[in-house]
């Protein structure tokens, strides 16, 4: 996390810097310490994965259910990346929209979970 932290810091630092003089360059910079502390990020993936499978051995779950729940994570991820990039580069309207989607995809997605769940409580009550 410190490195994370620093390279953030970092890159605010030079960002700014160069925000005055030549504007792109800024976004550039921001751009490259975003992408690098995705990567950064998505090392600690393997950990959550391992943990979900050790979850998914000590009850019986369906295994769809776990993807399900991987892939809404990953959306989560990229959806609130993309809109920070687009906020940063002043473009709000579009990352507004990025969101938006990104909720709705989630809801998509989740779909089947929240049938089974319904059909679940529908039969505990039956």
């Amino acid at each position: 996390m410190v490195k994370v932290a620093i390279i953030g810091v970092v890159a605010i630092v030079l960002a700014t810097q160069f925000k005055s003089q030549r504007g792109e360059y800024g976004t550039y910079i921001s751009l490259a310490a975003c992408i690098i502390i995705l990567f950064l990020g998505t090392s600690k993936l393997q950990v959550i994965v391992d943990g979900i499978n050790r979850i998914e051995s000590y009850i019986n779950i369906n295994p769809t259910y776990l993807n399900i729940l991987l892939k809404i994570v990953g959306i989560t991820y990229i959806a609130e990346f993309a809109s920070s990039l687009c906020k940063d580069a002043g473009h709000g309207a579009i990352a507004s929209q990025i969101e938006l989607v990104g909720k709705l995809t989630i809801l998509s997605i989740s779909m089947p979970i929240l049938l089974a769940l319904l059909d679940l409580i529908n039969d505990f009550l039956a």
